[in-house]
């Protein structure tokens, strides 16, 4: 059975080993604590393990932002970025809330696109030939 919670400081290792999985590196390790220690990062939790976690702002405009989803690649398309996002629906500080991701991501829009995010633009130079899609979506 899969939950989600706020996470805490002492799920950082865990945490970042996820991130890590995903990214190749532990680079984010200082950013993941921060989004802790200010309540912004939720985890989702499988048999009392993390298997994957969201990271949220309100920096973009005074409106929510997803900045981040990552999911344990062991345990994706299983539902849990979609259980991450409804969950953060429920919570959001603000009605209306942002997210992106780039071009090349296909599996992430299909995300976004399946939860009821609609594309609200994109931008250019981010990430060279990549460009970044942004999303929104009205609570």
């Amino acid at each position: 059975m899969k939950t989600v919670v706020i996470a805490q400081l002492n799920n950082i290792e865990e945490i970042v080993k996820i991130d890590s999985e995903v990214m190749g590196n532990d680079s984010r390790r200082k950013y993941i604590k921060e989004a802790i220690e200010e309540g912004r990062c939720l985890v989702a939790k499988k048999d009392n393990f993390i298997v994957g976690f969201l990271i949220f702002n309100t920096h973009f405009f005074d409106c929510s932002f997803i900045s981040l989803i990552i999911v344990s690649p062991i345990e994706r398309r299983k539902g849990c970025a979609t259980f991450l996002i409804k969950y953060f629906e429920n919570i959001s500080p603000t009605k209306k809330i942002f997210s992106s991701t780039n071009q090349s991501n296909i599996n992430m829009q299909k995300v976004f696109e399946t939860n009821g995010f609609i594309r609200s633009g994109f931008v250019e130079n981010l990430d060279e030939g990549d460009p970044e899609i942004i999303y929104f979506k009205l609570t």
